[in-house]
């Protein structure tokens, strides 16, 4: 069991915000930083990333590694994209000290198999996944095409991109998650899901999500993928659910 480091910004309630398949920590939640004012953000490098120590993508593995490192007290936990599924598998481990739950268009495509749009994106994923012969400014070029992040891509990439592109290739592909969505369900805490309508496979999966956890259901559109660079807009939507009763 390694450690991961973690960035924490600001005072207040903690609020553990998981970063999804290329960007660490660091630079994967800035447009957050107003919360800080109210809220003490704790922003993990997932193994691979940033400053933890080198590790295979693995959301069942890294499930834990949150689990234990940081919920290991009461917080509110938020996901995007691969550390959607982090999240939630990480949430109903330790249920008890979940104070909320927001996942941010989680690749799961196992949750609404046999859908065309659906399968259709797991198989360019998974494509993308397995593609380690590919150059890391190609891969990446192909990925925010697959996922819809609407920014260009130049060289020389950026060394926090190169870094990221490279844990992507030979990653543990999203479409093997099967999130314990009954025990979300079952669960004390309140879920929010958000979407960014830019992709009809990811709105399928976000509302099945919905359904069967009976969690509330949210859409910022605009970004593309890159949902929490919205920026003011995502920080109310988040803060409203963070603060509900």
């Amino acid at each position: 069991m390694i450690r991961m480091h973690v960035h924490q910004w600001g005072t207040g309630p903690e609020v553990v915000l998981v970063h999804g398949g290329l960007l660490g920590g660091k630079h994967a939640w800035i447009a957050q930083q107003p919360l800080a004012k109210r809220w003490t953000l704790l922003a993990p490098d997932r193994p691979g990333h940033g400053q933890s120590p080198p590790a295979r993508q693995d959301f069942e593995p890294e499930s834990m590694l949150l689990a234990t490192q940081l919920l290991d007290r009461p917080v509110h936990l938020v996901g995007m994209s691969y550390g959607g599924i982090v999240a939630m598998y990480a949430a109903a481990i330790r249920p008890e000290n979940v104070r909320s739950l927001t996942v941010i268009e989680p690749p799961c495509t196992s949750v609404a198999r046999g859908e065309p749009v659906v399968d259709a994106y797991r198989d360019a994923m998974r494509g993308i996944v397995e593609a380690t012969d590919l150059e890391p400014a190609e891969a990446l070029r192909r990925f925010f095409a697959v996922v819809g992040v609407p920014i260009a891509v130049e060289q020389p990439l950026p060394p926090v991109l190169e870094l990221g592109i490279r844990q992507l290739l030979g990653a543990r592909p999203p479409d093997e998650a099967d999130p314990p969505l009954d025990l979300l369900r079952a669960a004390p805490f309140r879920i929010l899901v958000v979407s960014g309508d830019h992709l009809p496979a990811n709105e399928i999966i976000c509302d099945t999500i919905a359904q069967r956890t009976g969690a509330e259901r949210a859409i910022l559109s605009g970004n593309g993928h890159l949902i929490p660079d919205t920026g003011p807009p995502f920080n109310k939507l988040l803060e409203q659910h963070l603060t509900a009763r």
